[in-house]
């Protein structure tokens, strides 16, 4: 299903939620909403549904206009932050309704099936008040699945569930949607879970729609600042520095070799480095930054170090366990093949030649 914007925008009162903005959906694939809290993500999925109508601009399905068609006339599942379900219902007539409506064969299969990919077997002839909100969470992203409509929005479904259950699903549900043919529209504020679902993203910004693409494309080659900051996680490395003959100088006297357009020369130029991109051992051209460890996280199988360098405070994401010491002395390496360079106005000027890990 082609799900296309041409022109919208949304005000409310004096107040614009959403700027003018066009966007085509690829048919048959996942694409992530991707933006902070009041991004615009919500707003823009229910005018996707027919929720609400935009103030300005056109919505086609396969090259009809919908724009006015309220959602009762189009064939849309939806799963919010928090969870809707028939109160009434147990767990198995809850995901059974929809399969219902269309007079499915095999419908207790189908229900098994949903329950052993969402982990809620066990649950089905409870009633949704006796579940946990994480369960009842999940008993409405089965009811989803089960409607297999053409167009399905998931609306952060996953926010409320504990870690552990949330990476099991990330996973599980990749798998359901690259299998299905519903075209999905995922919108979260995390970063990972973008890269996690793959297909393509959408940045959002304060209802700006900042770039779109696959998935790979926006997070290695960042159109602007914004787009950087809203796609790192943790937040990329911001250094100021200006262009200088062979590179970029940076505050404390430090030089960083790099091939800019011979235009920029003078120019002051925001260098920005992935966290992943900082190592401890060096790699050919690597620049050395010596510094001092400020702070040391270990998050899962990664260690988040704080150092404070010449060049100002950076943050290394380190592969493995590592112990450090408040204040002890480090070098961190870079390759200037893996900097990205924006420049005043915020655009993107250089990226890395290379995969970024």
């Amino acid at each position: 299903m082609q799900l296309t914007l041409e022109g919208i925008s949304k005000k409310v009162g004096a107040e614009s939620w959403l700027y003018e903005m066009s966007l085509a959906l690829h048919p048959g694939a996942v694409t992530v909403l991707l933006g902070a809290t009041q991004a615009g993500k919500t707003s823009l999925m229910r005018i996707m549904a027919g929720l609400d109508q935009p103030s300005l601009g056109r919505v086609r399905v396969g090259g009809v206009d919908v724009t006015n068609q309220p959602v009762r006339k189009r064939n849309v599942a939806m799963v919010y932050q928090q969870f809707i379900n028939y109160p009434s219902m147990t767990v198995a007539d809850n995901i059974a309704s929809p399969l219902k409506l269309r007079r499915e064969h095999n419908i207790d299969a189908r229900v098994n099936e949903l329950a052993a990919k969402l982990h809620i077997e066990p649950l089905l002839q409870r009633l949704p008040a006796e579940l946990s909100g994480g369960q009842q969470q999940r008993v409405a992203l089965a009811r989803a699945l089960a409607k297999n409509a053409p167009l399905m929005l998931l609306d952060e479904p996953l926010v409320n569930l504990d870690y552990k259950l949330r990476e099991e699903l990330r996973e599980e549900l990749s798998l359901l949607f690259a299998i299905g043919d519903s075209t999905v529209v995922y919108a979260t504020t995390e970063p990972t879970e973008a890269l996690l679902l793959g297909g393509y993203t959408a940045v959002l910004d304060a209802g700006r729609l900042l770039q779109y693409g696959p998935t790979a494309e926006v997070f290695r080659r960042p159109r602007s600042l914004r787009v950087a900051r809203a796609f790192s996680d943790p937040p990329m490395n911001l250094i100021n520095g200006t262009a200088i003959e062979g590179g970029m100088l940076l505050q404390g006297g430090v030089t960083l070799a790099l091939d800019l357009p011979a235009t920029t020369a003078g120019s002051a130029l925001t260098l920005g480095v992935r966290a992943g991109a900082l190592r401890l051992q060096p790699l050919g051209a690597d620049m050395a930054l010596p510094g001092s460890v400020e702070l040391a996280e270990i998050a899962g199988s990664d260690t988040f170090v704080h150092v404070h360098t010449p060049i100002g405070e950076v943050v290394a994401q380190l592969t493995g366990v590592h112990v450090f010491a408040l204040g002890e002395t480090v070098t961190l390496y870079l390759n200037p093949a893996q900097a990205y360079v924006f420049d005043a106005a915020g655009d993107l000027l250089v990226a890395p030649l290379t995969k970024v890990r």
